[in-house]
Parts: C-alpha cells; sequence; structure tokens
C-alpha cells in the first residue's frame, strides 16, 4: 500500500506545540490503575500509541479524593500517583509526543463506597441519576443521593483543580484537559436537566457556567493557558445529564474561552448521545467552531474518512479517536496508508487486565 497525502496525516500547530499530524488519542478509561494509582503497564499502552509530534490524552484522572466514580481509574492528587505517571509521561516524550493530563471529578456518578468515610458524592443538585448504564457497562440505577455542593464549598473543588493541574506539571506532563464534558461534575453544574441551584451557580446560562470558567481561570493562572484545554459535550445525556439548549450552551462556553486563551476545545459530536446516532443530526458544532479562536479538536463516531473530511472542510484542526486508537495503537500509520483495521472487543474495555485488550493489539508488519 502505499502512502497518499491525506489531511489527518499534515502537520498542525497547536500554540506551542508542533503536531505531525491531526489524530489525537482520545481520552480513554481503561479500569487498570489499581487502588486509583497508574500502573507500569500504562507505560507500554501510551508509548505504543505514541508517534513522533502525536498528542495523547490520558484517561480521566481524579483531582481528589471525592472525585472517583470506577473502580481502578487513576488519580493525580496524592504523592505517590505524582510518582506513578512520571515513567508514562516519559515513555511518550522519548517518543516525541505530546501528552495531556485528562483532570476530572466524577460528580454524582459515583457511589459511597469511593468517597472518603463512605458519603455521599458531591454535585450541584441532590437528585440522583435514574437508570442508567455506567461508563463500564454496569447498571447506574442505584446510584445514591448526591450531595448538593453548599456555596461556599465550591471554591475549595476549584482550588482541588488548580493543585491537580500544577502536579500534573510536577509529573512532566505538556498541560491539562478540564473533563467539562459527559455528565460528571463540570457537566452537572452546566446543564439545566441537572442544575437546580437557586444561588449564583444555578438558573441562567452564565450561572452554571460560573463554576467550570473559574477551573479553566484557576488552572490557567497556575500552569499558563498555552497549556490547558477542555472537553466539553453540549448536546450529550450522558450520565442523565442533558440540556434543554445545547447550542446556546456550547456557543457560551466557546466564546467565553477565549477570555482566558486557552490551548483548545474538544467537543464531543452531536450524534454522541446515550446511543450513537448514525449518519447526521440537525446539530453541528460548527457555530462552536467558528466561535472559539485556539485549536478546535472534535470526537465522537469518526472514521478514516469523516476525519478526513472534518479537516479538510475546515470544521475541525485535529479529531480524536477512542475506540478505533484503541485497537490500533499505529493509527496514524494505518490511516496513513489505508491499512485495514483491527476490530476492537468491547469485552475487553474496562477489565483490570494489564495485557489482554490493552496492549495485545498487533501492529502493521514493517514492511506492510
Amino acid at each position: 500500500m502505499e502512502k497518499t497525502a491525506i489531511p489527518l496525516i499534515t502537520p498542525h500547530r497547536m500554540g506551542n506545540f508542533n503536531l505531525s499530524h491531526r489524530i489525537v488519542l482520545a481520552p480513554l478509561t481503561r479500569t487498570r490503575s489499581y487502588n486509583f494509582v497508574a500502573q507500569p503497564h500504562a507505560v507500554l499502552f501510551y508509548a505504543q500509541r505514541t508517534t513522533k509530534g502525536g498528542f495523547l490524552i490520558t484517561e480521566a484522572s481524579g483531582i481528589s479524593d471525592t472525585a472517583q466514580g470506577s473502580l481502578n481509574t487513576p488519580g493525580i492528587w496524592t504523592r505517590e500517583q505524582v510518582e506513578a505517571w512520571k515513567p508514562i509521561v516519559n515513555a511518550v516524550h522519548e517518543k516525541g509526543g505530546i501528552f495531556f493530563c485528562q483532570l476530572w471529578h466524577a460528580g454524582r456518578v459515583s457511589d459511597y463506597c469511593y468517597q472518603p468515610d463512605g458519603q455521599p458524592p458531591i454535585s450541584s443538585t441532590e437528585k440522583p441519576i435514574t437508570a442508567e448504564f455506567h461508563i463500564d457497562g454496569t447498571s447506574a440505577a442505584n446510584y445514591p443521593p448526591p450531595r448538593r455542593l453548599k456555596t461556599d464549598e465550591i471554591s475549595q473543588v476549584v482550588n482541588d483543580f488548580r493543585i491537580a493541574a500544577k502536579n500534573a506539571m510536577e509529573a512532566g506532563f505538556d498541560g491539562v484537559e478540564i473533563h467539562g464534558a459527559n455528565g460528571y461534575l463540570l457537566d452537572q453544574f452546566l446543564k439545566d436537566q441537572v442544575n437546580d441551584r437557586t444561588d449564583e451557580y444555578g438558573g441562567n446560562l452564565e450561572n452554571r457556567c460560573r463554576f467550570p470558567l473559574e477551573v479553566i481561570k484557576a488552572i490557567a493562572d497556575e500552569i499558563g493557558a498555552n497549556r490547558v484545554g477542555i472537553r466539553l459535550s453540549p448536546f450529550a445525556d450522558y450520565n442523565d445529564c442533558g440540556d434543554s439548549n445545547p447550542e446556546a450552551l456550547g456557543l457560551f462556553m466557546a466564546e467565553s474561552l477565549n477570555k482566558y486563551g486557552i490551548l483548545y476545545c474538544h467537543m464531543i459530536e452531536p450524534r454522541m448521545i446515550t446511543q450513537f446516532v448514525e449518519g447526521e443530526t440537525k446539530h453541528s458544532l460548527l457555530p462552536m467552531r467558528k466561535a472559539f479562536k485556539g485549536s478546535f479538536i472534535v470526537a465522537g463516531g469518526y472514521n478514516r474518512d469523516g476525519g478526513n473530511e472534518a479537516i479538510a472542510f475546515g470544521n475541525a484542526d485535529l479529531v480524536a479517536f477512542g475506540r478505533w486508537f484503541l485497537a490500533n495503537p499505529d493509527l496514524p500509520r494505518r490511516f496513513e496508508i489505508n491499512a485495514e483495521l483491527n476490530k476492537y472487543d468491547r469485552s475487553t474495555f474496562y477489565t483490570p487486565d494489564p495485557v489482554i485488550g490493552y496492549t495485545d493489539y498487533p501492529f502493521l508488519e514493517p514492511d506492510t
């Protein structure tokens, strides 16, 4: 197979970072970080998916002891966790990759067993999640009612995000991505179907966006706006978290981000709702793409052709791939030569096995 010039395999300058192609490793929860600590087997997983000048985002990493919502997900609030990330970051850097840590707080998408002293998880609300499936495929119907954060407690959570960003830089990461998507804590403030607050963090659009924007400002002030990105999913209804006017929400956030000069905005396509919607929807990220002044990353249901079209038509600067990158550690090369892709095995997405379904997907032969 011959290499052909395709939009996905073209360089892009993202702030101070010179990317060699437009294919991003999406943040992928893999539940292989035992006791909330990244493990040595993650060195190989991330290194396998690194190319010189490639951009990778870690799996969601908890910012504090109240942040976790799933078994065996990593954190970055303790000294042990910071030290555990260092060899993983080094492995990516040794291969010339650019590596960002995704900072996460699950909010009400959690259970007593993951919380300090078995306390209720925190949220914007006291409303529990209704029947739905959790990220690992288990039922979320029995999630407990959360505890509504008091107004004067929100600044502490903002500070937890700031400290986590500082820790990420100490671990050697090139920057951080703030997880503001998929029904987790920040999204629980953004979306009006969850946020029922009557203080300055609830009600109108500006108030609902206040907390996430305070997080962005705190992190940008701590590590520099040129090292900060955010992931948003205005159209999604994951974890029982939808909004009555997602277009207005997405556009308000895209415009507001410009005030802080952050590096990128990473948005999930409208077709990625509770169940993937095949084909086109009436909704579009294009107004948000036009409004935001930094690099714009899209994700959700993309394949090679769709990714190339997104770049060629100017709908995005970069395209994040999850399942296909999970199953094809050499995805950029496969896309470049239009090689056949490995099929992914969904049953191994969220197992604790350090090899199977994790680092055992085959590469192309060297002479392919």
